[in-house]
């Protein structure tokens, strides 16, 4: 893992705080694209919704980038957005287009790497070079590599062009999402990653803690409600989704989350399930990339780069979510 400084690459890895604790960086592209190109909730505007402007960059093993491939494929997006995935492993040059190891290739311009992608939008970019990113191929530049903003462009920008009408955001659920994010982000989605990346620990042994307290707490709600908002799938839903599909098999020993597995849990094992077995999200799945990338890419915490055989896992297996009311997706109009 590496970073860019004034436009040129350097292999380093992240850095913690004087405590211990990992320090997550934030996104540096926030532009909106809007069914009309006028501004959205922050960045610049002239980003309007056109088929086949944009081009998604994403890491089959990342969770953040996975949230981006769930909504482009439920809203109905493929033959407007095209994807590159890079490889699956992370080494001195960042995240990589080698083929060999699962990567696509860069469809649009062949680069070698995707720290080429940000320096053809900022000569002389500094910061980390993450995915997602979504790309205007027509003003050649990067209008996000925010995820969580990336879904709402997804989930609502392009419905006039596509006439799906699925909402994962509505308006009346918005305050109880935004919630939700704002309590699951921290303890959980980026939870994991504190505590894997924890260098103290007693850095890693309060991150440990929230994990758990916030599953323990899941595990409640999901035990009175079909969906974390209650009757009705959102984006809450697939933000834990990336997370909760990943921790049995990289975070609760490569991360050492390891007092419970999701298998341990009834309600959150049962709509983990339910979730997978929704159309289209199976296949936006790759456990192959998943693994390979976690064991493989983070010297620092596997040197060895021995990837594990196991779990044993089978999302296929019948949920018992039917035993609670629900209604699936809202539908706009």
């Amino acid at each position: 893992m590496g970073l860019l400084v004034d436009g040129r690459w350097q292999d380093k890895w992240y850095e913690s705080s004087k405590d211990g604790a990992f320090q997550r960086e934030q996104a540096k592209r926030r532009n909106w694209v809007t069914a009309d190109g006028q501004p959205g909730p922050s960045g610049e505007g002239g980003f309007a919704a056109e088929a086949g402007r944009y081009h998604l960059y994403v890491s089959l093993a990342c969770p953040w980038a996975h949230r981006t491939l769930i909504l482009r494929k439920l809203k109905g997006l493929e033959n407007l957005i095209d994807v590159s995935v890079v490889s699956w492993l992370m080494l001195e040059n960042g995240w990589t287009f080698d083929q060999a190891l699962g990567s696509t290739g860069d469809k649009l311009d062949g680069f070698e790497f995707m720290h080429q992608r940000y320096t053809a939008d900022t000569a002389d970019y500094t910061g980390r070079v993450t995915v997602p990113v979504l790309w205007d191929k027509k003003l050649k530049r990067i209008v996000s590599n925010e995820s969580a903003e990336i879904i709402r462009m997804f989930n609502s920008a392009f419905d006039d062009l596509t006439g799906n009408d699925l909402d994962f955001y509505p308006a009346p659920l918005r305050g109880e999402i935004d919630a939700l994010n704002e309590r699951i982000y921290p303890a959980v989605n980026n939870g994991v990653y504190r505590a894997g990346f924890a260098t103290s620990q007693q850095a890693y042994e309060e991150a440990f803690d929230e994990v758990f307290a916030e599953l323990d707490h899941l595990e409640r709600v999901l035990g009175a409600n079909r969906y974390l908002s209650g009757e009705y799938l959102t984006e809450a839903d697939v933000r834990l989704f990336t997370t909760m599909i990943r921790f049995d098999a990289v975070y609760h020993g490569h991360f050492k989350c390891n007092l419970r597995r999701i298998a341990d849990y009834p309600n959150l094992s049962n709509w983990l399930r339910e979730v997978y077995q929704l159309p289209g999200i199976a296949e936006t799945v790759d456990f192959q990339h998943i693994k390979n990338h976690y064991y493989g890419s983070h010297k620092t915490i596997n040197p060895t780069g021995v990837v594990p055989k196991g779990p044993a896992q089978d999302f296929t297996v019948a949920h018992d979510r039917a035993r609670l009311s629900g209604k699936g997706v809202w539908r706009k109009g």
